[in-house]
């Protein structure tokens, strides 16, 4: 396999189709609802891609909140005990992984979620399934109710500490770097905002909706239309949304336009949540 194909963050279901009996394949099964935390392991339980294991954002992907609201409502869970989980459901180095979620109903940022962890701890066979579980069922695929067994493996992490910025980081940030705001417009501009006890977003960040990532029909739109839209002209950027969860969507977008995730490309991953958390800190709204 080339360097490039290595690179490419999606899958189509024809290529799940023809590699779903490959040993070295791991299923993520990354289906959630933030306003229902139950609802994707329930949909999980009523039928999945064969052989798929469940990641719970935030049991699985993410690691356990702290005081007062610092490092976000999603904190990124610590590498060793990711990666621990990561070998008990059969991940080991060796392995091919591939995530999905269901992108029905504006829900498809969750394999990203799944897709950068395995990034930013060093794995780069990892891939998300491009239209998600109904491209697959669309394509002919089967589902499973059946819940695997996998045979536990080791994986060993190997961290990519400057892929990620600090509140901090983003303050100091440097005037040509390109803050992008990955949540919806109406939370951008804080005329709403159902979830953090503040409204509005980072000054100076331009707004990105993820879900412009995804065309009507889940799918992922090409490089070259992630390219305009994110519109970054070479200039380093740093990603962030509410929690740190939905702006993976943009950073796997730039990946897809050549900009795979690294010291230039970087995730806040405490995002608004993280940066609200200290009074202090200024927002912006309009």
């Amino acid at each position: 396999m080339s360097s490039t194909e290595v690179d490419a963050p999606l899958r189509s279901a024809s290529w799940l189709l023809e590699h779903l009996s490959d040993p070295s394949l791991v299923l993520l099964d990354c289906r959630f609802l933030l306003a229902q935390p139950a609802a994707g392991e329930a949909a999980y339980r009523e039928g999945h891609l064969p052989g798929a294991v469940y990641a719970h954002l935030e049991r699985d992907l993410s690691g356990p909140k702290r005081p007062g609201g610092e490092g976000g409502r999603h904190p990124l869970p610590a590498p060793q005990v990711l990666a621990a989980w990561l070998g008990s459901v059969g991940v080991s180095n060796a392995s091919t992984v591939l995530a999905y979620d269901d992108p029905t109903g504006g829900h498809g940022f969750y394999a990203a979620r799944a897709w950068w962890l395995l990034r930013w701890l060093g794995h780069r066979q990892v891939y998300v399934l491009d239209g998600g579980l109904p491209a697959y069922v669309q394509a002919g695929g089967r589902l499973s109710t059946e819940t695997p067994s996998p045979v536990p493996a080791v994986f060993t992490p190997q961290v990519q500490a400057g892929w990620v910025a600090s509140a901090e980081e983003v303050q100091a940030r440097s005037p040509e770097t390109v803050l992008i705001d990955s949540r919806a417009a109406a939370r951008y501009r804080g005329e709403t905002e159902p979830i953090d006890p503040r409204a509005g977003h980072i000054p100076g960040a331009v707004n990105r909706n993820w879900s412009g990532s995804q065309d009507e029909t889940g799918h992922w739109r090409s490089g070259t239309e992630q390219q305009e839209r994110l519109d970054l002209g070479g200039r380093p950027a740093l990603v962030y949304c509410g929690s740190g969860v939905s702006a993976a969507a943009n950073l796997l977008a730039l990946a897809q336009a050549g900009r795979p995730p690294g010291p230039d490309t970087r995730l806040y991953a405490g995002s608004w949540s993280d940066w609200v958390s200290d009074p202090l800190r200024p927002a912006e709204v309009g």
